[in-house]
C-alpha cells in the first residue's frame, strides 16, 4: 500500500480502502460529525460506525456535508448485539440504513458472535441472522458482508448453513494481540483482516519499546502503530476526534518499518492487553 486511497480486495472482488477512519466512542452529535468531516477532508475514503456506537446519523451526516459523491466512499456498520436472527436483523438494517441516510451500504459486519442475550443458542441466532444478510447483499443492499470478533469455532458453525461466505473480519489487532490463530484461518478463507483499535484503545503511547521505534523513525506512536499494521496485511481502523492526529494518522506512506522491527511489535505479547473473549463477554 502507497497511499491513502489505495485498496484491499474482497473476496467478491469489491474494493475496500486500505485504511478506515473509526468512530467507536466518538459521541453522536457535533463531535461525530466535525471528525468524520475531518477525516474526510483529509483523503480518508472508509468510515466505520455502528448501530451500537450509536453514532450512525453522525456519520450520515458528515457524509452528505462534505461533498464527495456517495459511490466514492466506503460506509461500514455493524449489527447491534440485541438484534440477532432473521428478523430482528432485517429490521435493524433498515434501521441503520434510515439513520445513516443512505441507499446500500458497503460493508454490513455482525458485530460479535456470541451475546449473552443468544448464549444458549448463538449458532441458530448467527445462521438466522446471516441468512438476512446473504439476503441483503444478494439483492444489492449491501456490497460485501462479513463478521466482527469472530473466533473459529464462530466462523466454522456459521459456515454450515452459509451459502455466502463471509469476506471481513474485523477483529482487535494491535501490537502485542496479534491472533494468530484466527488471523492464519481467515487468510486462509480470503477473509481480510479489519484491525480495530489499532491504538490499543491510547495504550500504545505507554510502551517504552514503541516509544523508541517512533523516535527512531522520526514518526509519532500512533503512526508506527497504523505502519506496522498495514505491513502486517490488515486494514486498520485509527480513530481521533483531534484534527492534526486524524490527518496524522493517515500520513504513514512515507516509510517503511524494518522487518526485525515489525516482529518486535508483534512480539510484546499483553503490553496493551488482549482481546475480549467473545464467548464470556456480558454484552
Amino acid at each position: 500500500m502507497k497511499a491513502l486511497n489505495n485498496c484491499y480486495t474482497l473476496a467478491n472482488g469489491v474494493e475496500i480502502p486500505c485504511i478506515g477512519f473509526g468512530t467507536w466512542q466518538t459521541p453522536d452529535g457535533a463531535v461525530a460529525v466535525s471528525s468524520v468531516l475531518a477525516a474526510i477532508k483529509a483523503g480518508y475514503r472508509h468510515i466505520d460506525t455502528a448501530q451500537a456506537y450509536e453514532n450512525e446519523a453522525s456519520v450520515g451526516a458528515a457524509v452528505k456535508q462534505s461533498g464527495i459523491p456517495r459511490k466514492e466512499l466506503f460506509i461500514t456498520s455493524k449489527l447491534r448485539n440485541d438484534d440477532h436472527g432473521y428478523e430482528k436483523t432485517m429490521a435493524a438494517f433498515e434501521g441503520t440504513m434510515q439513520r445513516l441516510d443512505m441507499d446500500y451500504l458497503d460493508l454490513y459486519l455482525i458485530h460479535w458472535p456470541n451475546p449473552i442475550q443468544f448464549r444458549q443458542n448463538w449458532q441458530e441466532a448467527n445462521a438466522g441472522t446471516w441468512k438476512a444478510f446473504e439476503e441483503l447483499y444478494k439483492a444489492g443492499r449491501v456490497r460485501a458482508i462479513g463478521i466482527s470478533n469472530f473466533r473459529i469455532h464462530h466462523i466454522e458453525e456459521l459456515l454450515k448453513t452459509a451459502t455466502v461466505a463471509p469476506m471481513a473480519n474485523q477483529i482487535r489487532l494491535c501490537p502485542g494481540d496479534t491472533q494468530d490463530a484466527v488471523v492464519d484461518y481467515c487468510r486462509s478463507r480470503n477473509i481480510l483482516l479489519a484491525a480495530y483499535s489499532p491504538l490499543g484503545e491510547g495504550q500504545v503511547f505507554k510502551v517504552p519499546e514503541i516509544r523508541a521505534l517512533a523516535k527512531k523513525y522520526g514518526k509519532s506512536t500512533a503512526q508506527i502503530c497504523v505502519r506496522w499494521s498495514l505491513q502486517r496485511g490488515y486494514l486498520p481502523l485509527p480513530k481521533s476526534v483531534t484534527l492534526e492526529r486524524i490527518k496524522e494518522n493517515a500520513d504513514v506512506f512515507d516509510f517503511e518499518l524494518e522487518a526485525a522491527d515489525v516482529q518486535l511489535m508483534a512480539d510484546l505479547k499483553g503490553c496493551i492487553g488482549y482481546s475480549t473473549d467473545p464467548d464470556t463477554t456480558v454484552f
